[in-house]
């Protein structure tokens, strides 16, 4: 197969690239770039007037499965990544039984490989059970392709289990992703602690469980020299944490949530489960330190934390609902409507934090689109005016607190190992 995507403005970090130009994919794999490609091909794909960049890669998502269908599998899943402009995504092993073992990896990757839309990558738990007692199979989980580590959902109580996943992994290059909340501290909290907490009468969490959480799992990744990642940064006091221990050369990254750089806590006070996460949408001041550790490369990546949960778990009273919702179908049109149309950064900031840079941290072959690399490629229309219609979605989660937002920008074309798996938000025959 040989398509032949035409005159598009190409945006590609990796390679400091940003022209018109021509991109050849063949066989799976990106076959040439340049100003004019004249061959015969089996498809063109006239991209004037659009951006064609490597495929968008998001590091936190939930599929669910196994055995939480209900809220998401891995075709519906793959399904909303491919229509939200994503080519990769990486799952989160808080399912049930939890991915803690090589058997379900291999699983999720083959039926992934068989039956999914897009990319998959699986993340392991650090501990059995996430329990925070005993070592997951993190070695066996390696050699049938996981990507790395995380008790997301859960933080690694144990300081002594954290630091021994620490050294157990380090010499395999792979990385740990910490869910860095302390929930103890939030006792009975589910919203952040700030002054709209307490106007509207709700039980308030403190940034600092998340501070204090995160210190701790960069003085380990000091001390181990493993690399660490963090998971879903909100607040200003870890993004401050993060800087200075990069400063001091520690091998950590770390992400946040589109919701955490374009929402507040403000959000919270129609009382709509929609706008229950955790860690919780911040105030204002955390929101623009978010930004800022973006800007400086404090903070690497932009990921959705999708996490779908059926529609009669979130329609419930703000505080018995579950954390999280849909976001692989919201993501770019958000961020570029919120960040690339506001002026706060670039295109090729925002290809750099949503593909080159996650890719980077976990040792993807994608996120780029030099000759040889794999033919994943997102198409973005930066002037695409839409509205948010969760009914629409393909995701079995429809619940968004962007629900009826007026968006610009939007994928107009996932491309999958030189295959189009959607074009104008339309799913392509598997």
């Amino acid at each position: 197969m040989k398509l032949l995507i035409k005159g598009g403005r190409v945006v590609d970090p990796s390679q400091k690239l940003d022209a018109v130009m021509d991109v050849l994919l063949e066989d799976g794999l990106v076959k040439e770039v340049a100003k004019e490609i004249k061959t015969k091909v089996d498809e063109t794909f006239d991209a004037k007037g659009l951006v064609v960049a490597p495929g968008f890669i998001d590091v936190h998502t939930h599929l669910r499965e196994p055995g939480l269908e209900a809220k998401e599998d891995i075709v519906s899943g793959t399904k909303a990544a491919a229509s939200g402009g994503i080519t990769t995504i990486a799952c989160m092993p808080n399912t049930k039984p939890i991915i803690d073992n090589s058997i379900i990896v291999s699983g999720i990757k083959e039926r992934a490989a068989r039956e999914g839309y897009v990319n998959v990558e699986v993340i392991g738990a650090i501990s059995k059970g996430e329990e925070s007692k005993e070592l997951a199979e993190m070695i066996d989980m390696t050699e049938k392709g996981a990507m790395a580590f995380s008790d997301d959902g859960h933080y690694v109580k144990s300081s002594r289990l954290f630091t021994m996943a620490a050294k157990y992994i380090a010499p395999f290059d792979k990385v740990l992703i910490s869910h860095a909340i302390d929930h103890e501290l939030g006792g009975e909290g589910y919203m952040h602690e700030g002054a709209v907490s307490a106007r509207i009468g709700v039980p308030g969490i403190p940034a600092i469980s998340e501070d204090i959480a995160v210190s701790r799992d960069c003085i380990i990744a000091e001390y181990t020299g493993a690399k660490v990642h963090i998971a879903h940064v909100a607040s200003k006091g870890a993004v401050e944490i993060i800087r200075q221990a990069k400063a001091r050369g520690v091998k950590v990254t770390a992400e946040t949530a589109v919701h955490h750089i374009t929402l507040t806590d403000e959000a919270c006070a129609s009382y709509s489960p929609a706008t229950r996460v955790s860690p919780p949408l911040r105030s204002q001041d955390h929101v623009d330190a978010l930004r800022e550790g973006l800007k400086d490369g404090t903070i690497d990546a932009i990921v959705t934390d999708h996490a779908p949960h059926a529609p009669e778990e979130k329609d419930v009273e703000f505080r018995n609902a579950p954390c999280g919702f849909c976001g692989l179908e919201t993501s770019v049109g958000v961020i570029l409507t919120e960040l690339f149309h506001k002026k706060l950064f670039t295109i090729n900031e925002i290809v750099d934090k949503m593909s080159t840079a996650p890719a980077n941290i976990f040792a993807l072959k994608s996120g780029n689109l030099k000759v040889g690399s794999p033919a994943d490629v997102t198409i973005i229309d930066l002037d695409k005016e839409w509205i948010v219609e969760s009914m629409q979605f393909y995701t079995k989660g429809k619940v968004t607190p962007f629900e009826g937002k007026k968006c610009k920008g939007k994928a107009v074309a996932t491309i999958v190992a030189g295959e189009i798996v959607m074009r104008d938000g339309v799913l392509c025959t598997k």
